[in-house]
């Protein structure tokens, strides 16, 4: 995998903190108070399952849980790291609930999703980092519901040998990986972490299985340049990576990470045609734009675009 490193530009510095001014009208969302959102609830804690919509405080909650689209988080809502952008609670995880991939393959079932996002918090505590559970977890799903298309959004495996084959090898339709930001930044954003190696996991997926979908994403507004962002674009397509998705970072409580800008619409937008010209099938870039946001329609337009290249393809061989 070839990358390539630029130099450095330095970010323009903010005349006024983010965190101190009023989020901008395109930030602002509805609170979810929804009958669907109450029922999704109650279903969740029935069967003692845990959501990223709810532990890391996502600002689209009410839209997609209405819409009955969650991402399942696994393996606990105690994550043994501390990236200072997460809401998700830091700690000594409990053991993992052996019952928890039937659970969630019997809530899939249940609300009988065609395309599902299973995540989970970091498990360095264990040998397999929790590899095994998402490898039940994607089995389970497939008896109970052959025709549900499954997306995973994994941590990094770091150090634990042969996890990133097993959940590959159970071939997921969408393997997530997110890079979160800029490489510059990884020190005081995702300081558990290692940017060339997260950039390894997306291209190793691709050695596995060249079908699976790959697909990352990063938060802007933490201090970045958009020459960085470009940057991050070109060492993703050089891992092959099929989609991106860039959001808005927001600050979950003050002890977090705090915005540095918010970035406007009109700038998302040419970072959308910028990962475009640059060759992903897909690219979602907005103020509200998260990982697994509008995941199942994602997924049918990232279908769609691959067998348009191929098509586009077969037709320049004839």
């Amino acid at each position: 995998m070839a990358v390539i490193i630029h130099p450095v530009e330095t970010a323009p510095a903010s005349t006024t903190p983010a965190q101190r001014q009023r989020k901008p009208d395109w930030i602002r969302v509805k609170a979810p108070t929804s009958p669907q959102v109450a029922e999704m609830r109650q279903r969740m804690r029935r069967l003692n399952l845990f959501t990223v919509c709810e532990e890391a405080a996502c600002p689209n909650i009410g839209e997609c849980w209405t819409q009955k689209h969650a991402t399942v988080m696994i393996l606990g809502d105690i994550c043994t790291r501390a990236c200072r952008f997460c809401n998700v609670a830091t700690g000594m995880p409990r053991a993992v609930d052996p019952d928890e991939p039937a659970h969630l393959a019997e809530a899939v079932a249940e609300m009988g999703l065609a395309h599902v996002v299973v995540t989970s918090v970091d498990r360095d505590d264990l040998d397999d980092g929790g590899a095994g559970q998402f490898v039940q977890v994607i089995r389970r799903i497939r008896e109970m519901s052959p025709e549900t298309t499954i997306e995973v959004l994994t941590p990094d495996f770091q150090r634990k040998k042969g996890a990133l084959q097993a959940v590959a090898e159970a071939r997921p339709d969408v393997f997530n990986h997110n890079l979160e930001t800029v490489p510059r930044l990884y020190a005081d954003v995702r300081p558990g972490a290692r940017y060339f190696h997260s950039l390894k996991i997306l291209s190793m997926v691709k050695d596995v299985d060249p079908s699976i979908f790959t697909k990352s994403g990063i938060m802007v507004g933490l201090g970045e340049t958009k020459g960085e962002v470009h940057q991050v674009m070109n060492d993703l397509r050089a891992a092959d990576v099929d989609f991106m998705t860039i959001g808005q970072y927001l600050q979950p409580t003050p002890k977090h990470l705090p915005v540095d800008r918010f970035v406007t619409p009109e700038e998302f937008q040419s970072y959308a045609t910028m990962g475009r010209a640059k060759g992903f099938l897909l690219v979602s870039s907005s103020p509200l734009t998260r990982s697994s946001h509008h995941a199942d329609k994602d997924f049918a337009q990232l279908k769609a675009a691959r067998e348009a290249q191929l098509a586009a393809g077969a037709a320049q061989t004839v």
